[in-house]
């Protein structure tokens, strides 16, 4: 008996057929996954902002006393600016003056933002909550990339402790 010898592979053809379809879903997909991560990058920063925050409001609660978060750059002190792209910090604000003084305990250091995203506030670098939950005043924060306003989000924080995240229409 004669076993007749079959060719297992690809024809040159058939090698360059695949290839070609793969370039054209790669230049399909390409731009939609790049808008992807940088929505996932968003929404995960987004995220990790408002936890400070509710843990800043959870603080001020369980102590009975103010608590503060604030932008901070060196995680020791608040910087007292209204750009909060490189760090914040969550602190027990015993006297509530807004300040990291001696004694007051730092709860939460949040390092920058990666990506270049930048995390501005409209009113104030700090946002102070007294021992019911409230704050002291309207804050909102607008998180963008370098997609601009129309892709941002915007975390919007009302007086009575209320955090609440929109996409779009921030100031970047």
């Amino acid at each position: 008996m004669k076993y007749k010898a079959t060719n297992r592979g690809f024809t040159l053809i058939e090698l360059l057929i695949t290839l070609s379809v793969a370039g054209i879903m790669l230049t399909i997909a390409a731009p939609s996954y790049r808008a992807f991560v940088q929505d996932s990058q968003l929404i995960a920063q987004s995220n990790s902002f408002h936890s400070a925050m509710m843990l800043t409001k959870s603080e001020a609660v369980k102590r009975n006393n103010t608590a503060t978060i604030c932008s901070s750059t060196n995680g020791t002190a608040c910087n007292g600016g209204t750009v909060w792209s490189n760090g914040w910090l969550v602190f027990a604000d015993a006297n509530g003056d807004g300040a990291v003084d001696a004694g007051e305990q730092i709860v939460q250091v949040s390092a920058a933002l990666s990506g270049g995203n930048a995390l501005n506030s409209n009113n104030g670098a700090r946002v102070t909550f007294s021992a019911s939950g409230f704050t002291n005043n309207f804050s909102t924060f607008s998180l963008c990339d370098d997609r601009g306003a129309a892709k941002s989000r915007r975390l919007i924080l009302n007086r009575q402790g209320r955090l609440q995240t929109e996409t779009g229409g921030g100031t970047c």
